[in-house]
């Protein structure tokens, strides 16, 4: 713990002095027509909280020994991620140069999970990587997608990562896939002081892109490494899959062009209706931990009803899309 407890100090502290530097150095979101906050704020804090994180991680191996070659290769990767993120919040790269530069990166992590896990089967592990490189591929833009008010993308990464922990705690399983799950959550808990509504600090893509990436190997790792069940972090991801997943569906069916900013997702629409980021994320925060995390922990506890349960999960949220776009 203590380890977690100095990554959550480190972050807040360095996310302040980024802000800070950021004033200075005028690297501001300015609010346009399809921004969800009013005043020039400060973005790219997302490359304070993943300096922490690494820190933290050091720290953690100098206290308990190397977290395994597993986890140092989606620390590199993330940190590849969040490098090209900062040139993008700077220099505003083209769609094209960014996925490529993504997709890249989710193919060389799903490569190194899988065949590290089982070097024989050559052509069902090929497959294998192309699934878990999509996953990764989707789940960082998922995040970029989702990061789009005061607080709610920090407080899912906090909410999955410690659900995750949890759980493979429960488990009885390795001690360095949980600590990794909770220095992550520590890092974007210290974030979330300077990115709670109102925001005095945004992520930028130097944040989600990395954040939504390393969701996803972590997933990918449990499950090669038999940690936990995908099908758990599926559901503890439930809210933000969905969100993403339908508005992004629905835009595409409406021949709305989908690859340009927006602000139909659920959470733009419930806090404009409601005039509040606080309220969303309060929200956000009850589903997760009153409907979400029960589930996932009863998909490792029944795992022989894990479909039904997955199922259960979404229901309501389907339903709930359905309802926000009528009345918000």
């Amino acid at each position: 713990m203590t380890a977690v407890l100095l990554t959550l100090v480190l972050s807040v502290i360095l996310c302040g002095l980024y802000e800070r530097f950021a004033r200075w150095r005028q690297i501001l979101d300015t609010p346009n027509e399809r921004s969800s906050h009013s005043l020039p704020t400060p973005h790219g804090g997302g490359i304070a909280l993943l300096v922490a994180f690494a820190m933290g991680l050091i720290l953690a191996a100098s206290l308990y020994g190397s977290p395994g070659l597993s986890l140092l290769t989606l620390t590199g990767c993330t940190l590849a991620l969040a490098l090209v993120g900062v040139v993008d919040d700077l220099r505003s790269l083209s769609v094209r140069w960014r996925l490529l530069t993504y997709g890249i990166v989710c193919l060389f992590a799903a490569a190194a999970l899988i065949y590290a896990a089982n070097p024989g089967s050559v052509f069902i592990n090929a497959a294998l990587v192309l699934l878990g490189a999509f996953a990764m591929l989707w789940s960082l833009n998922l995040y970029n997608f989702m990061d789009g008010i005061d607080g709610i993308a920090a407080l899912q990464a906090v909410f999955i990562c410690s659900g995750a922990a949890l759980l493979a705690w429960l488990a009885g399983h390795d001690d360095n896939y949980v600590r990794y799950c909770l220095l992550l959550a520590a890092a974007h808990g210290g974030f979330l002081v300077w990115n709670a509504p109102p925001a005095r600090l945004f992520m930028g893509d130097a944040g989600s892109v990395p954040t939504g990436f390393l969701l996803a190997a972590l997933a990918l790792l449990g499950a090669v490494q038999g940690q936990l069940d995908p099908l758990c972090w599926l559901v503890l991801s439930a809210v933000f899959v969905t969100d993403a997943s339908w508005t992004l569906a629905w835009r595409m069916l409406t021949g709305q062009k989908f690859t340009q900013p927006h602000r139909s997702h659920a959470y733009q629409r419930l806090s404009r209706y409601w005039t509040s980021h606080l309220r969303v994320d309060l929200l956000l925060l009850a589903i997760n931990v009153l409907w979400l995390l029960p589930l996932a922990l009863a998909v490792q506890i029944w795992p022989e009803y894990k479909l039904f349960l997955v199922f259960l999960a979404y229901l309501p949220l389907l339903y709930g899309m359905v309802k926000v776009g009528r009345v918000a």
